[in-house]
């Protein structure tokens, strides 16, 4: 192989990753034992300068001058020293300086050494004057030589050195700055492991680890990816690639299974911690970077999304630069969609994670069950599957919550049969894995009623039996039947609930939440529109981000913020509303879940958006044999009631909805708790006068029958 050849052959190895020292400290040797012959020669001048100008004061400009060439060093084409001065172009005078500032790494008996060559044994790194006092021989050759500490000479450009002023001197001469080696450098060349001090409050170092349980894609991308890996990796090329997708466990356990492919560790990087430090941010990635490439480490950076945060956009830039001086493989992770640049990231590939399909979730929660020896049926197994878009991690921990809440009740109830965890169980450990960043945005709605306590007409019961039912099939459906296919959007449910105040939208919502077992997420609308256009949708848009695999019901409340301007345009402001509505409407198409609107004016949706819709359900006021089984049931089974109600009564005469029952039976109970301790008429008669007061209506005599003299 001819020189040019192996020259590039060192320019393009990869670093080993081995931390044995060799007998000639991996190439050193040669560099430090000129060092000390250069000291030796420096001390014998000025031992001897000092007794001459004793005797003649020979001034320093005309002192004898000492030669500092010596027999020509060879180093090891194959060390790291050999490929530092290859990679960077580092001369030879750059090796010595290298050399003159390692040295205290090795040893300090070089900080005295260096502290009396500088007359000042408190100075014991080496400054430029110590270095050119060693390497040069004359004041021409140290003029010349003050470009190997220029910003634009390879050891400063690089950052491999760092020219370090003197403590506490606002202005300080080039030949009084000190010389600190990169620590970097340091330990790459030491061959020393771990992770640089400056890097660690925002970078792990993760050893590569296989998941044999799971793959977190497809197998014929799995394959297909860490195929690409190697080639590029071994040929030296660079690679970037975009893990896209909220599944943040997937994605970093899926780097750390390249990372195991290729046989180096995993470099993770935090961006949100690192774009905390903006004035060092820039410097920061250039670590980064090259810790990766100096130390043979995959790169992971995740939490690319804070990039494109307006506040970032400075950094955004600032990476992207960095992102173009790249030459090796990185991976970014973020949960938005790659937005391409013009420099920076060219021949990016973006890999998406997407949560499994139902088949693959349920052979998760298969095989999760049977490690845990829990048996549950074909059905149940089915709706876990098909209703909680969980990741694989969400899985097992759900089962592992499920069999130690089981644990806890069978300790707590003293029984010492072996625990098996409920489907009902089971069910609350997989709403628990999912909906935190929803929590923060919404109000999180216990449901508590089912279908024997709401009280409906039977087309409204029937409507919102038909929501539960699409919910249940929904993957029937869409997937083995192939609809999904020929649906851009609409795969979720749209509903609208519209009817006054009290008259059981929320309720029925509870219902629907409690019979497939998901959560539901109330949020109320009016808080969310804004008078500055555009905020409108920025709001709505960070809702339905955090719902995205929520597994939630998506409940919003007081939709007439939106829909009460109408949609007849009258000026600017009313054509920005209509662009509210459509906008909402377009994210509840987008998102496939259950999303719930309610309104008091129905009349101010305009018939396009009705028809992107997929149930309108009108809540009337309950009618005369409605209300009266309201009253029947509105009363808990250990309600002390005195069986001379006349709830009859009640419900013919007072055309109220089942809100305000509830009310008035609440307040009966405790004006009842105060009185003798039992629900008698004139309590109930009493919280109906107040009632109707608090409605601001009239209550006549004359509705209140034989009761009307009750106070």
């Amino acid at each position: 192989m001819d020189s040019i050849a192996a020259g590039a052959q060192i320019f393009t190895k990869p670093i080993s990753q081995a931390v044995e020292i060799s007998p000639d400290l991996n190439g050193l040797q040669p560099l430090l034992q000129r060092l000390d012959w250069l000291i030796k020669q420096e001390i014998f001048a000025l031992q001897t300068q000092e007794k001459v100008e004793v005797k003649v004061e020979v001034s320093w400009l005309k002192q004898t001058e000492i030669s500092s060439e010596q027999s020509s060093i060879t180093i090891r084409s194959d060390s790291l020293l050999a490929w530092l001065q290859n990679t960077f172009g580092l001369s030879s005078f750059d090796l010595d300086i290298l050399a003159i500032s390692l040295a205290p790494e090795l040893d300090r008996h070089y900080e005295r050494v260096y502290g009396y060559l500088q007359d000042d044994m408190s100075n014991k790194r080496p400054t430029v004057d110590m270095v050119l006092n060693l390497l040069c021989s004359n004041i021409p050759e140290k003029l010349s030589r003050r470009k190997h500490f220029t910003t634009n000479s390879p050891l400063i450009y690089h950052r491999l050195l760092h020219l370090c002023p003197e403590p506490h001197q606002q202005q300080s001469t080039l030949l009084s700055h000190r010389l600190i080696l990169d620590s970097q450098v340091v330990r790459l060349l030491l061959h020393q492991p771990g992770l640089d001090s400056r890097l660690i409050s925002c970078c792990q170092l993760l050893e590569p680890t296989i998941y044999f349980d799971t793959l977190y894609l497809k197998a014929d991308v799995q394959t297909a990816l860490e195929a690409l890996l190697r080639e590029d990796w071994q040929k030296q090329q660079s690679l970037l690639l975009y893990f896209q997708g909220s599944d943040r466990t997937g994605k970093r356990h899926t780097a750390q299974i390249l990372a195991k492919a290729l046989e180096v560790p995993l470099l993770v990087a935090d961006l949100a911690k690192l774009v905390e430090d903006k004035a060092n941010f820039e410097e920061k990635l250039e670590l980064l970077w090259r810790e990766a490439w100096f130390f043979n480490r995959l790169l992971y950076l995740h939490n690319f999304d804070i990039l494109y945060l307006q506040d970032h956009q400075i950094s955004y830039q600032s990476f992207l630069r960095e992102l173009e001086k790249n030459i090796g493989i990185t991976i970014l992770s973020g949960v938005q969609n790659w937005i391409p640049t013009a420099t920076g990231a060219t021949g990016l590939i973006t890999v998406s994670f997407t949560v499994a399909e139902s088949s693959q979730r349920r052979e998760c929660w298969q095989t999760h069950l049977k490690a845990a020896q829990i048996t549950v049926e074909d059905r149940e197994l089915d709706v876990l599957s098909d209703r909680f878009l969980l990741t694989p991690d969400q899985i097992a921990d759900a089962v592992a919550t499920a069999y130690n809440t089981a644990r806890w009740q069978q300790i707590s109830d003293l029984k010492t049969e072996k625990p098996l965890p409920s489907f009902l169980n089971l069910c609350s450990a997989a709403r628990a894995q999912s909906g935190h960043d929803l929590a923060t945005l919404a109000r999180k709605i216990e449901p508590k009623y089912t279908w024997d306590d709401i009280v409906l007409h039977p087309n409204q019961i029937t409507q919102l039996q038909d929501i539960c039912k699409e919910a249940e099939y929904r993957n029937l459906v869409h997937q083995k039947w192939g609809f999904a296919d020929s649906l851009s959007l609409g795969k979720g449910l749209n509903v609208l609930f519209s009817g006054s105040s009290g008259t059981g939208k929320t309720m029925a919502a509870e219902v629907i939440a409690h019979q497939l077992q998901l959560d539901l997420y109330k949020i109320d609308l009016s808080q969310i529109v804004s008078k500055y256009i555009g905020e409108t949708e920025k709001n709505l848009n960070r809702i339905f981000t955090a719902a995205t695999n929520s597994n939630a019901i998506l409940f919003f409340d007081e939709a007439d913020a939106l829909f009460g301007k109408r949609s007849e345009v009258q000026d600017a402001r009313d054509r920005y509303a209509n662009i509210e509505v459509g906008y909402l409407l377009q994210k509840m198409e987008e998102y496939e879940g259950i999303a719930i609107l309610t309104t008091n004016l129905r009349n101010n949706i305009d018939e396009a958006f009705e028809r992107r819709l997929r149930f309108i359900i009108e809540f009337t006021l309950p009618d005369t044999k409605n209300r009266h089984l309201i009253w029947q049931r509105i009363f808990p089974k250990n309600a002390p009631c005195s069986p001379n109600l006349d709830l009859e009564l009640l419900a013919q005469n007072f055309e109220i909805t089942g809100a305000n029952i509830r009310y008035i039976a609440l307040t009966a109970a405790f004006l009842a708790a105060d009185d003798g301790g039992v629900i008698e008429m004139v309590h109930l008669i009493r919280a109906l006068r107040r009632e109707y007061q608090k409605m601001g209506q009239v209550l006549r005599d004359k509705d209140l029958g034989q009761y009307v003299d009750l106070r």
